[in-house]
């Protein structure tokens, strides 16, 4: 009557019972229009939402304050002012310009693939992460967004050190000391340490009572960094026509620091007297101008140039080619003349000369510049805080980097707790920013958070490539200027300049990456997002099934593709598990594993119990660890559905070639859904077919036979699937230390000395080890008088009851005792006519008898007048005279595997079928019935 109610007058009469799962178009249309980006996750990740959602003040961030002035920001960094004008001295104009366009190039085509990702739907708070999470899957979200996240504490660590080194060059407040130069620099790095830790202390006391008091001076922040790039601009134009009085001296052509003297001479006048300098003091052993002086310094002259000769002087010129060096190389002006010293006397420790403190080449310049383009996704990182994500990340991003880029190119040519901060979230950046301090170099810092930031735009760029060449039906991004071409290039030109910068930094990136991908892997995704690999999966899946043929394998290739029935109870659980673990200790992971089931009923009736059958078979199968598909089948009856399914399991040409299931052992009880009819039905279907007999006596995955035997009986040859399953069992850790043993049977006309050297030559090329036996069988020694009653038994079925049990009981005897290996007690259990029965009973026989009085004189005479049918007789004998002889030979082993008799022609003889199948394999703890495909499975050739 509710449900009436609701629905009142609004026409929905035809759709009352789906509204429960399926909403009204107004009222989904109403929760998307009022979708409010918050930090706690998708709309539809949520539950309850409408009844939950705290009401919290809309985003109002636009393009310009949201994007562009963060990534403007964080692009203008320490590199640009400290080492950019480095960079260009030691790399000249012309290669200082293709680091730049490079690292440019870079990050445009990142932001490009990120405007796509980006406007390919709502974007929530997240950022980088949720980008590339959704679009190539959580591990690879989460790999990249820790490395994103290392990055950017690398940087915090980055920006302490360039503050730290602007202190202490301009203002000298030192802790250590050193006058020479190794101590100098050895005390240089320790008052970075000292200074860079008190610093981060700082802080992270400042982000701990809360980074929004820091957010709200971000704009006074940038408006310095600003004011001193233009400033640079103003120097560059001043310096043109009035170039500063800052002047560096020079020995000869090299250039000299001078924090040890005051002149730069080597001597000057006073009182008309010529008086040497404290330079000369540096290269002479005395001040008289006598003194025995360092040859270099005695040969070549000591002037001074300017130090900032301006742009109109030519210096432009002068810098468009490189000029790498080792080292401790000296700091030297190529156009001066030098005249080289035959021997240089060090009359003190460190001479005055201004060295190089590092090793310079290209690509280590690129590993050192490019952390000054990083900074495009500050932007996108505020997305949960943007009013329009989709329309300010792309505009403000694409505009930060046209912006900075042009900036950089012309100074190239110019010269968790209460207040909801995270504590142990910012105790462990502060640790990691940390080891970044004390490294204590700049240079050495710039590349690690460059390889971190490369491998995070260069899965920005491979996500939209994926997108679009996979052709999601999701993947429709408004931002149109986009092609997957320029992903490609992006993602190729990250890739590149990981290398460049340092391959061995590179390696060690990718090797985090791994193993966090490998670790959220592991423990699984919590939610299911529709990300590109997925996509990708699908589509390497169809390609390679489309190039797999349909026809059979090639001999060499063939390894059973198991398609393994289970049964289940009325719980729809599996009766039997260890079959899965057989399958898995026979598989070994390889190949293709189908498990498959059959629900009796209708599809509508049974979804529910498909479901959760499908679901304890899964998790069956995780526990088992086998690796393989479930396929379940509902249908009107078991027989028909094990037929379906036998037929349509697999996918073109990864269909099954091989039937895996358990001996019905309830077979003979004629309440059992599992009839014997469904067995032979099996039996029957052209596949081969393993069959294991007390499955539950079989061992688990964790159990390890110590030692003991795998034998093989080996009555006809099956196309080689008994000698290959052995060797494919051994394989496991369970049945490793088993030795393999085969057996075949010799007739009276067979030279059994000849079979076993040609057997073992035969194993020889087949390359498995194994053991031989060839066993003799007598044609029959079986007494008159039972071979006669059998006859009666199977054929015709004119046994009286007593008789029959007579003979049965008198049977078990007979053979167990030739075996001498069968207890007594398993004889009398064996015996009794609950658990083991003919075929043939006293009420089938009154039955026949009443149905029989209908036909004619001459029908009823024949009935007991027709002869013995002599080929179920034989069959019988054989399997009585068999089960003895492996009886004799293999009750010990841990596994015996037989060939399995294929079913009559004649379906009449189905039920004696079973029968000899139950005499065959009496007595055996695990028996393994093989039946071949009717092909070759194992060959000789390589």
């Amino acid at each position: 009557m509710e449900r009436e109610n609701i629905y009142e007058g609004k026409n929905m009469a035809l759709f009352e019972e789906e509204m429960d799962s399926n909403p009204m178009v107004s009222s989904l249309l109403n929760k998307l229009a009022n979708y409010t980006n918050l930090s706690q996750g998708v709309v539809e990740h949520e539950e309850d939402e409408d009844s939950k959602r705290k009401e919290i003040k809309a985003p109002r961030m636009g393009t310009f304050i949201g994007v562009y002035l963060p990534c403007l920001q964080n692009i203008l960094g320490v590199i640009l002012f400290l080492r950019l004008t480095w960079i260009v001295g030691a790399a000249g104009i012309l290669e200082s310009f293709i680091i730049v366009f490079m690292c440019c190039t870079c990050t445009m085509l990142t932001a490009i693939s990120m405007s796509a990702i980006a406007t390919n739907g709502v974007v929530p708070a997240g950022g980088s992460y949720y980008m590339i999470s959704r679009s190539l899957g959580p591990e690879f979200g989460g790999a990249v967004g820790l490395c994103f996240y290392l990055g950017t504490t690398f940087a915090g660590a980055m920006y302490i050190l360039g503050t730290i080194e602007i202190f202490l060059v301009s203002l000298f407040a030192a802790i250590f000391h050193s006058e020479d130069g190794e101590g100098e620099n050895v005390a240089m790095l320790n008052n970075m340490r000292v200074y860079g830790t008190c610093t981060l202390a700082l802080m992270a006391m400042v982000v701990f009572v809360g980074v929004k008091y820091v957010n709200k001076l971000a704009l006074v922040f940038l408006a310095c960094v600003i004011l001193s790039i233009l400033a640079i601009y103003a120097g560059v134009i001043k310096t043109a026509f009035d170039p500063p009085s800052i002047s560096v001296c020079l020995l000869g052509n090299r250039t000299l620091s001078k924090r040890a003297f005051d002149t730069c001479a080597k001597y000057e006048y006073r009182n008309n007297e010529t008086v040497t300098t404290d330079l000369w003091k540096l290269f002479c052993n005395g001040s008289m101008l006598s003194a025995k002086c360092d040859d270099y310094f005695a040969q070549n002259n000591v002037t001074e140039i300017k130090g900032i000769p301006g742009i109109a002087s030519g210096i432009i010129r002068e810098n468009l080619w490189s000029a790498y060096a080792d080292k401790g190389a000296f700091v030297e002006k190529k156009d001066k003349p030098s005249i080289p010293a035959s021997e240089e006397i060090k009359f003190i420790s460190s001479p005055p000369y201004v060295l190089t403190d590092i090793m310079t080449y290209f690509t280590m310049l690129v590993g050192i510049y490019f952390p000054s383009v990083t900074g495009i996704m500050a932007g996108s990182n505020r997305s949960g805080d943007l009013r329009d994500a989709q329309k300010s990340i792309p505009t403000g991003t694409i505009l930060a980097i046209v912006t900075t880029s042009f900036i950089c190119i012309l100074l190239v040519f110019g010269h968790g707790k209460a207040n909801g901060e995270p504590t142990w979230a910012l105790l462990l950046t502060a640790l990691i920013c940390e080891i970044g301090i004390l490294i204590a170099s700049l240079d050495s810092v710039a590349p690690i958070l460059s390889m971190f930031f490369l491998m995070c735009y260069m899965f920005v760029n491979l996500a939209c490539a994926v997108q679009t060449l996979l052709r999601t039906p999701n993947w429709r991004p408004r931002f149109k200027f986009y092609h997957w071409t320029l992903s490609f290039l992006g993602m190729s030109l990250c890739l590149a300049l990981m290398f460049i910068c340092s391959w061995y930094y590179a390696l060690f990136a990718m090797l985090i990456a791994g193993c966090i991908y490998k670790y959220i892997e592991y423990r699984g995704a919590e939610k299911e997002w529709g990300d590109g690999i997925r996509g990708l999966s699908l589509n390497a899946a169809r390609f390679a099934l489309l190039r797999v043929e349909h026809g059979p394998p090639h001999t060499k290739n063939w390894r059973p593709q198991v398609l393994v029935m289970l049964n289940l109870d009325s719980e729809q659980c599996v009766k039997h598990p260890r079959l899965l673990s057989f399958n898995t200790q026979l598989k070994a992971g390889k190949g293709l594993t189908i498990v498959g089931s059959v629900l009796e009923g209708t599809y509508l009736d049974k979804h529910q119990e498909a479901q959760r059958a499908e679901e304890n078979i899964r998790s069956l199968m995780g526990a088992e660890k086998t690796k393989g598909f479930c396929q379940l089948v509902v249908s009107s009856s078991l027989r028909d559905g094990m037929s379906h399914l036998i037929q349509s399991a697999g996918l073109g040409g990864m269909k099954h070639n091989t039937v895996l299931m358990a001996w019905p052992e309830s077979w003979k009880q004629s309440d059992n859904p599992f009839s014997w009819k469904n067995f032979v039905d099996t039996t029957a279907a052209q596949q081969a077919l393993m069959v294991a007999k007390n499955i539950d006596m079989f061992p688990q995955n964790q159990e390890r036979f110590s030692e003991g035997n795998i034998d093989v009986w080996w009555i006809v040859h099956d196309g080689g699937m008994l000698m290959l399953l052995p060797f494919l069992l051994r394989q496991h850790k369970v049945w490793r230390k088993c030795r393999m043993r085969i057996f075949t049977v010799a007739q009276m006309d067979d030279n059994s000395i000849q079979m076993k050297k040609d057997l073992q030559m035969f194993l020889y090329h087949l390359r498995i080890s194994a053991e031989v036996e060839v066993v003799e069988m007598v044609s029959s020694n079986l007494p008159f008088r039972w071979r006669a009653l059998l006859s009666g038994v199977l054929c015709f079925k004119q046994t009286p009851f007593p008789f029959y049990l007579t003979f049965q009981a008198q049977l078990i005897h007979d053979r167990n005792t030739a075996s001498h290996s069968a207890a007594v007690a398993k004889t009398k259990e064996v015996a009794t006519p609950e658990k083991v029965q003919m075929t043939w009973t006293k009420e089938k026989l009154i039955s026949e008898k009443h149905k029989n009085k209908d036909t004619n004189a001459a029908g009823f005479r024949d009935l007991f007048t027709l002869k013995p049918n002599q080929s179920n007789v034989r069959r019988m004998h054989t399997a009585v005279k068999l089960n003895g002889v492996v009886l004799n030979k293999s009750q010990d082993a841990q596994l015996v595997l037989l060939n399995m008799p294929g079913p009559p022609k004649n379906r009449q003889g189905d039920e004696n079928y079973m029968e000899f199948l139950e005499v065959l394999t009496e007595g055996l703890n695990r028996v393994l019935l093989v039946r071949g495909g009717g092909r070759e499975v194992i060959t000789i050739y390589s």
